[in-house]
């Protein structure tokens, strides 16, 4: 995302009085550690005094910037242009919960996108990334759809990857119709999992014996054997257990089409969202979930938008706005 005087800052610097180098080292810093370790960082390593608080509100500032000049390009109708745009990209979109100061617990949506020919192999079964788009939004899903759109509109071939929540289904199936949607195989599982240990409780044996013949069933695109075993358990007159069989059966129907898994190896395609886990962890929540944190909403948006162009390998964005506004 390029920053220029087309995009303008709609606040006024708030005069840090210092240099715009020391508030990028300071914006860079505040978004990689806690600010008193990033004070403490500046001293020890720069030989500088920039307080904690200075570092918070320096941090805060272009946080803020960067997510109005998003909007601003959203609202202006315009789009990433990608140089290579011919290229398979996954494009996995996800959520995770921190606590904010207002509202409690609160869902932080991150997307991750990269070409499939950025995943490279280190070592038998160690793939590596790298390099990757991403994209953050604490708030409701159209926000955050808008804001993937911006990224992945130019690109042509599109592969989601999702745990087929609803609005996620919806969202692909009415703006990119086009595209492949995979089901997470891994969530696949961890429903069929959950079922099955409510269903066979303290039965291990009969349970890992059901469990291994429905996941071989699910590898070879046979979704609809396996929604058919699970009906035809017998019934045990338990409540829970027939509302958890119905839940299942229900998210397997509505995803089927998104459950050939075969296939997609068959294509040398991922069928798991494993990049995006970890991608809650290292981008947002290394640095917004450590212990006793608390955030506003705002703040921690605006520490997130740091975090996404550190880790998008876009920090020019930053550097680019601190001296246009310095």
């Amino acid at each position: 995302m390029n920053v220029n005087k087309n995009h303008v800052l709609m606040h006024h610097n708030p005069h840090f009085r210092m240099s715009a180098y020391l508030q990028e080292m300071s914006c860079y810093a505040g978004q990689a550690m806690v600010f008193l370790e990033a004070s403490e960082f500046m001293h020890k390593y720069m030989m500088v005094e920039v307080t904690d608080k200075q570092i918070e509100r320096i941090s805060h500032f272009y946080g803020k910037q960067l997510e109005e000049i998003l909007q601003q390009k959203i609202e202006k109708g315009e789009n990433m242009k990608h140089l290579m745009d011919n290229q398979s990209h996954y494009v996995m979109p996800d959520g995770h919960m921190l606590l904010t100061r207002e509202e409690g617990w609160k869902e932080m949506k991150l997307c991750r996108i990269f070409k499939a020919n950025d995943r490279v192999e280190i070592s038998h079964k160690r793939t590596c990334i790298t390099q990757s788009l991403y994209v953050s939004h604490l708030g409701g899903h159209k926000e955050f759809e808008e804001k993937v759109e911006y990224v992945v509109d130019d690109i042509q071939k599109k592969v989601f990857i999702s745990d087929g929540a609803k609005w996620i289904q919806q969202w692909i199936e009415s703006k990119y119709p086009e595209s492949l949607h995979i089901l997470d195989y891994f969530h696949a599982k961890e429903h069929l999992c959950d079922f099955a240990e409510m269903y066979f409780g303290t039965d291990t044996k009969a349970k890992y014996a059901w469990i291994e013949e429905q996941e071989i069933l699910l590898k070879q695109d046979e979704t609809r054997k396996v929604i058919k075993n699970i009906s035809s358990l017998p019934k045990t007159g338990k409540k829970r257990v027939a509302r958890k069989r119905k839940s299942l059966i229900q998210y397997y129907q509505s995803n089927l089409k998104r459950m050939n898994y075969k296939t997609y190896k068959q294509m040398g395609l991922l069928i798991g969202s494993g990049p995006i886990e970890a991608a809650n962890r290292h981008v947002i929540q290394q640095r917004m979930k450590r212990s006793g944190q608390r955030w506003t909403k705002a703040g921690l948006q605006q520490i997130a938008n740091l975090r996404v162009a550190s880790k998008s390998n876009q920090w020019e964005t930053v550097v680019d706005m601190i001296k246009l506004a310095a």
